[in-house]
């Protein structure tokens, strides 16, 4: 397109004013806002002027594209002005997906977050003697619950008959949080000794020297990336050292000629020097994860029972609650975070407090399976499998064999393998069925974007020319939707 031809075409495109002055946007401006029109103008026509630019449009389809801008108009003013946070199905098979919100919560959860959040609650308040009380209560008294078996002797003394230390919990709006404040707390101004294969990186940037620098106490590393031996941390320690740090591994895996002390030994060697021992855990597992066949992800009970003084865990990895860090420990030393002056900045509010809250009854009660997270880890492959050849059947019901055409999508089961995910156990697979999806008239990453733009969007992977649905983080009730939406693209 020559250069005047193209000028002639941006003449052509009416103003935000002329476009202000149609009736159909007059009215849209009306409801929504001038400002709001405005901008949904602009953006319409500036996409419009892209389209120009690029050469694809000549000046019938012009024509065509200013015919339908009212309409192009409101449908921008309703985009901008509707949610952009927005529920999608999960189809990756991965069951922490941290961009996808990780553990989706229990319907107990969301509903005692709606009862306490609908109207006033008892927050802060002590209903039996009616005087103020601590919000972080309502969730200690289910921790001590869930961990009193953990009460190792070297948390106390016993005096009369009664044990001078048990343990407490605290809670803040997230793991990075808990390690500054139990850093800042336990350590500031002194050292804290990590061995340099735990000195690990998660997703956001999150670095342990980082955040280490950010809490006022000073990094000392010692052994090897691949080997630390408990003289290393021996020889390390000084009259600055304040605190012997562990950090889980939980999003990678170093093999082959390794080592590390066993909890059990930096717990002896602490006492020898009356330190602490601190473990960041990352994920926070309270229930037995050998009963769906994993095996080395550390336990909130195990570090305690082995003398872990202060354990920091994530509230929405397999916990399956809401987003928070929580500190469990001795009650004397999670008694000094609670009153350092970051523990209020880093607090987190009643609707967090109410969906952990549930969460933390389910496990009090037993009830594993009203736990999202738990429910998905626990599904079998047997049971995945027919849920996929049900919902292959709704989408060619009379095909034979194992590749089912459905319109212009062909659809056949396969063997696979779920993640856990979001820093959690980076080893771990859980054996599942598959659904392969492959399109004669688009590429598998156009298809996975009409997935995406569906309502609800649909979010799965892409593999080898295939998209790839499992149905195990695909809640039940999610099953015809995904069918529905899965035709609507076949037929389209």
């Amino acid at each position: 397109m020559t250069p005047s031809a193209s000028d002639a075409l941006y003449r052509a495109l009416p103003s935000v004013d002329d476009l202000l002055r149609e009736p159909e946007i007059a009215a849209c401006a009306e409801e929504a806002g001038r400002s709001a029109a405005v901008d949904a103008c602009r953006a319409v026509l500036e996409g419009i002027r892209e389209e120009i630019a690029a050469g694809r449009l000549d000046s019938g389809r012009l024509r065509t594209s200013i015919a339908g801008i009212q309409a192009a108009v409101r449908t921008e003013l309703g985009r901008a002005l509707s949610s952009s946070l927005k529920a999608v199905i999960n189809a990756t098979g991965v069951i922490l997906h941290t961009n996808l919100g990780r553990a989706p919560l229990s319907g107990g959860a969301i509903a005692h977050v709606r009862e306490t959040s609908e109207a006033y609650s008892n927050l802060e308040l002590n209903l039996d003697s009616g005087e103020r009380g601590k919000r972080d209560e309502h969730v200690d008294r289910l921790f001590r619950k869930l961990l009193s078996d953990a009460v190792p002797p070297s948390f106390g003394t016993e005096q009369a008959g009664r044990r001078s230390f048990s343990i407490s919990t605290i809670v803040v709006n997230n793991n990075a949080a808990a390690v500054l404040l139990a850093l800042n707390t336990l350590a500031e101004g002194g050292e804290v000794i990590v061995s340099r294969g735990e000195l690990v990186e998660i997703g956001g940037s999150f670095r342990i020297p980082d955040v280490m620098a950010k809490s006022g106490a000073t990094l000392c590393e010692v052994g090897t990336t691949n080997r630390t031996r408990i003289e290393d941390y021996e020889r390390a320690i000084t009259e600055r050292t304040r605190l012997l740090l562990r950090v889980h591994r939980s999003n990678f895996e170093i093999t082959g000629f390794t080592g590390q002390p066993g909890l059990e030994q930096l717990v002896r060697l602490a006492a020898k020097y009356k330190l602490p021992v601190m473990e960041d855990l990352g994920s926070g597992v309270l229930f037995d994860l050998r009963r769906v066949g994993i095996h080395n992800e550390p336990m909130v009970l195990d570090s305690l029972r082995a003398g872990v003084a202060v354990v920091t865990f994530s509230g929405d990895k397999l916990l399956g609650g809401p987003q928070a860090g929580i500190l469990s420990g001795r009650e004397d030393l999670v008694r000094r975070m609670r009153g350092n002056s970051l523990f209020r900045a880093l607090r987190v509010d009643k609707l967090t407090y109410a969906a952990l809250e549930a969460t933390l009854l389910a496990y009090v009660k037993r009830d594993y399976a009203e736990v999202p997270v738990l429910r998905m880890l626990e599904l079998s492959n047997p049971e995945i499998a027919a849920r996929a050849e049900s919902l292959a059947a709704g989408l060619a019901p009379k095909a034979a064999g194992a590749a089912r055409p459905a319109g212009h999508l062909t659809v056949e089961l396969t063997g696979g393998e779920s993640l856990i995910g979001g820093g959690s156990a980076p080893s771990a697979l859980l054996p599942t069925t598959l659904l392969a999806l492959t399109s004669s008239q688009m590429s598998a990453d156009e298809l996975a974007r009409r997935l995406r733009a569906a309502s609800p969007p649909v979010v799965a992977r892409v593999d080898q020319g295939r998209v790839l649905v499992d149905l195990r983080t695909v809640f039940p009730a999610q099953d015809e939707v995904l069918r529905q939406i899965l035709a609507e693209i076949a037929a389209s």
